[in-house]
């Protein structure tokens, strides 16, 4: 099935199951103040976009944010454009709060600074330049979509309801957040002493709105060296495996050695692979053996829909005969016995399952890494609301028992996952799905679900509010991440209409 129709099916289980909150019309002083931040900051948002996406704000994980010297010049940077812009700011370490106006009343904005790895071979210029030429009408760079084009259009939305001197009864607040792809518990800690605005909007995710969220979970298992069968000599087997980058990335690459592969083999291998929709592999010999290299398409992993998966397609490239459980034979005997290239775990026992509104379980291989005691392959999963915690992991043990007992035993096996979480009651929808309505001339708009986590669920009434569009592939996480200028400034208007009316 292509996965252009794989994508539809996901969006219409997300959307069916609820009714557009009943919206007003929406204000003129709202209406004017969007056109006047489009009209107005066109080339200062992408400016200040591209200032932001020249810091490499990706975790290091030997240095905490609030010292990670690319952080804090982030931070520097963040704080000069808000006092040009006539805002307030305060730093307070790992999440920055500028802010806006007063009020016992506060509207809360939920972004982050902080961005997935990247891998600097892929990109046309550095990703950590804004790219305007490589692609007309396309801003590619790390952190464009996935969060920082999100910062710079709310930093212009609130500076233009302050050049507009709207009446507003509410503080505006914007947050960002510098741990979200890593770590979110010095976030958890923030808000044990800090109080968060009354209502909240996530700039993190989808439109028209988001109020459900799948939870992030991982099966994990190590195919160990002792006790991996070793080929006789001469013997087709599996020498080497390996792929993926990071666990929340569809894999783009992966590879693997055919030790004393036939011409008949790599032409069965070849055959298969050309089969692949959206594949590309390289092929090369080196004496006996077959080097076989893997190329796909990256996504977010809560999307497998919207990529190809290298890791699973290489697996299925090499299933033209049983291989011995060599350590990387049984890693691809597993992946291919278990997942296979389906999306939703129809493989794996009897995990599987989907809920009418927040869609299908889905199952991705995301990293297969080396280890000294062996290869660990990790499974992303992203799961509904419908099963418990125990449940998912008795029959994902269940299973992985199951291949054990008809193959080899396998070392740390771990499967863990989250909660769901939803919010449908959040008050401010019905201006969400109004300003939405209005700008897109989308009619009917009704919140959905998504696969993806953000930090909606850390602050009270907040739920997500763009940037990615409905239907359209989400680019964050990947090794082609852009949003586009029409978006960046349809982005811009609509996050002003929905302060002036939230804030009003």
């Amino acid at each position: 099935m292509k996965r252009t129709i794989l994508a539809s099916l996901l969006l219409a289980c997300a959307v069916h199951a609820h009714a557009a909150p009943k919206t007003a019309a929406l204000s003129p002083a709202a209406v004017k103040a969007a056109k006047y931040a489009v009209t107005t900051y066109r080339l200062e948002v992408v400016k200040t976009l591209a200032g932001l996406v020249s810091f490499n704000t990706v975790a290091d994980p030997k240095i905490p944010s609030d010292q990670d010297p690319q952080h804090i010049a982030f931070k520097n940077y963040l704080k000069t454009e808000t006092s040009r812009l006539g805002f307030d700011f305060a730093d307070h370490g790992w999440v920055v709060v500028i802010g806006m106006g007063k009020g016992e009343e506060r509207v809360g904005i939920v972004t982050h600074g902080d961005v997935q790895p990247v891998d600097p071979s892929k990109w046309k210029k550095s990703p950590f330049v804004l790219d305007q030429t490589s692609e007309p009408g396309k801003l590619l760079a790390r952190g464009a979509e996935d969060d920082k084009g999100p910062i710079a259009t709310a930093l212009y939305a609130m500076k233009a309801l302050k050049d507009q001197q709207l009446p507003l009864s509410k503080r505006i607040e914007l947050y960002v957040y510098m741990g979200e792809e890593s770590n979110w518990q010095p976030l958890v800690d923030f808000l044990k002493t800090h109080e968060p605005p009354q209502m909240n909007i996530t700039l993190d995710a989808e439109y028209p709105a988001v109020v459900a969220e799948k939870a992030s979970g991982t099966i994990a298992v190590t195919f160990p060296k002792a006790g991996a069968v070793v080929a006789p000599a001469g013997e087709p087997h599996i020498a080497a495996f390996g792929g993926g980058f990071f666990g929340s990335q569809i894999p783009e690459d992966a590879s693997a050695t055919i030790a004393n592969a036939t011409p008949e083999i790599e032409a069965q291998v070849r055959a298969r692979g050309a089969q692949q929709e959206g594949m590309r592999y390289e092929f090369t010999r080196k004496g006996s053996d077959l080097e076989v290299r893997a190329h796909g398409v990256s996504a977010h992993s809560s999307k497998p829909e919207d990529g190809v998966n290298a890791v699973a397609m290489l697996a299925d490239a090499l299933a033209v005969r049983p291989w011995p459980n060599t350590t990387a034979g049984a890693a691809v005997n597993y992946l291919n016995e278990l997942v296979g290239t389906g999306l939703y775990g129809e493989k794996f026992g009897a995990i599987a399952y989907r809920d009418s509104f927040m869609g299908p379980m889905t199952v991705a291989p995301t990293v297969i890494r080396q280890k000294e005691e062996g290869i660990e392959v990790s499974i992303n999963l992203r799961r509904p609301r419908g099963k418990s915690i125990e449940q998912i992991t008795s029959e994902a043990k269940a299973a992985i028992d199951g291949w054990q007992s008809r193959n080899l035993a396998l070392a740390n096996v771990t499967v863990r996952t989250g909660e769901p979480w939803q919010r449908l009651d959040a008050p401010q929808l019905p201006v969400l799905m109004n300003v939405f309505s209005y700008f897109t001339g989308m009619k009917d708009p009704k919140p959905v679900a998504i696969g993806g986590g953000t930090n909606s669920r850390l602050f009270p009434n907040a739920v997500s509010f763009g940037p990615g569009m409905p239907g359209q592939v989400y680019t964050g996480h990947s090794e082609h991440e852009f949003i586009t200028l029409k978006q960046l400034l349809l982005n811009l208007q609509m996050y002003t209409a929905v302060l002036a009316e939230l804030a009003k």
